[in-house]
């Protein structure tokens, strides 16, 4: 896995190319970013980078997250996530990250969750056909048959079902970065990215 950054969703909008042509896109917040941790295969088994974002009051993070910030002489922040890396001796602890990385054109994978919806039924959940409405009729969206009364007797593990949708982490794979504003680091993606306004999103450069 490549070195990643943190970020949050602005929104979605639409722009226009150089056809004419209209192109939806999301804007996304990137960073800054710090490195608050430099893991190797001779300290921690393996090696990976810890990064942390969003700056927050001391009083927000609990005494084992401040010491494991303060021992390095940061500043309180608010998420910390790892990527692995195969070369961790290029990184040093207090390292800032931005947009600088990126660049127009690229491709990146955008991981976050996404919007919950709450319980639902099967049409909307798994997008199950209803029943007849008519001819008397009294299975409309209703499950029908969940399994069979023989052996075994029971509902199967899995059986798609009514329950809660959403709210659940999602990878959006390939996305293309149409503009970097390196002064407001700030990324436009062709595309939507999972989540609301404001929903805390991983960026990582695809492979």
């Amino acid at each position: 896995m490549s070195l990643g950054l943190l970020g949050n969703k602005i929104g979605m909008t639409q722009i226009f190319d150089e056809s004419g042509n209209i192109i939806p896109v999301t804007i996304l917040k990137v960073g800054p970013c710090v490195i608050t941790q430099v893991k190797t295969i001779l300290s921690d088994g393996y090696n990976a980078i810890q990064i942390g974002y969003g700056n927050v009051a001391s009083k927000s993070l609990t005494q084992p997250e401040l010491g494991h910030l303060q021992k390095s002489n940061l500043q309180p922040l608010k998420y910390l996530k790892e990527f692995r890396v195969t070369n961790p001796e290029e990184f040093e602890v207090g390292q800032i990250l931005n947009v600088e990385s990126f660049t127009t054109g690229q491709l990146i994978n955008v991981t976050g969750k996404s919007n919950g919806k709450g319980f639902s039924g099967l049409q909307k959940r798994h997008n199950f056909t209803r029943g007849p409405m008519t001819h008397g009729s009294k299975n409309h969206r209703a499950p029908g048959s969940i399994g069979m009364g023989t052996t075994p007797g029971r509902v199967l593990p899995g059986k798609k079902m009514a329950g809660q949708l959403g709210n659940k982490v999602t990878h959006i794979k390939k996305l293309k970065i149409i503009q970097v504003n390196k002064d407001e680091n700030i990324l436009v993606l062709k595309g939507s990215v999972p989540g609301k306004p404001g929903n805390l999103l991983s960026i990582v450069p695809s492979i």
